[in-house]
């Protein structure tokens, strides 16, 4: 498990499908509590990557929760011990907020152009279950404030924002790929052009 994140992190070794079953009772005995924040810190701060999937499985089942002014503790968990696997299960999340309270929009804008690669990659997947409620004008900016980026996660991420998008418009990707193509990664292109 260490060795498929690049031994970036220790693990117990326990497999998610078991590390799931392990869990179970205590997802249970907390979801009819209130969202507590202090367990999530506890969590993501322990050594061991299992514990960080704990913590998510234990937001997912309490996400409903979630309120905008937790932004800054999910900035948190995105920027701490980084790595793809967390940030793509908190980008949904971070998405709550922000459609709760818009004026949200503006730290996205902000997280779209800081040094820290996987804010920047959460302010362009953030909409990724939007559909139809995508707002295409935060998109595009987003998304032009990381072309030319030579990052893989930056661009993979372009990539899947506009795929998932296409899903609902394919003609609103066909004209920012057309007008965008000279600047985009070809792994962006290429991502988003899969169902289109």
């Amino acid at each position: 498990m260490s060795a498929y994140m690049q031994n970036m992190f220790p693990f117990l070794g326990i497999p998610k499908p078991e590390l799931k079953e392990l869990i179970r009772p205590f997802l249970k005995e907390t979801s009819k509590e209130m969202l507590d924040w202090k367990k999530v810190i506890n969590l993501w701060n322990v050594d061991f990557r299992e514990a960080k999937y704990v913590a998510i499985e234990y937001l997912e089942k309490h996400k409903k929760q979630i309120k905008p002014e937790d932004i800054e503790k999910l900035e948190y968990l995105i920027v701490t011990d980084s790595w793809w696997e967390t940030v793509d299960s908190i980008d949904s999340l971070v998405g709550i907020c922000v459609r709760a309270d818009s004026s949200l929009k503006k730290k996205m804008l902000e997280w779209s152009e800081f040094d820290n690669i996987w804010l920047r990659r959460v302010s362009i997947d953030y909409q990724q279950k939007f559909r139809e409620e995508t707002d295409t004008d935060m998109l595009e900016r987003v998304i032009i404030n990381n072309l030319g980026s030579k990052e893989f996660f930056i661009n993979k991420a372009i990539g899947w924002s506009l795929r998932e998008y296409s899903k609902v418009n394919p003609q609103w990707v066909i004209d920012f790929i057309s007008a965008h193509k000279n600047e985009m990664a070809s792994l962006s292109i290429k991502e988003a052009s899969k169902y289109i």
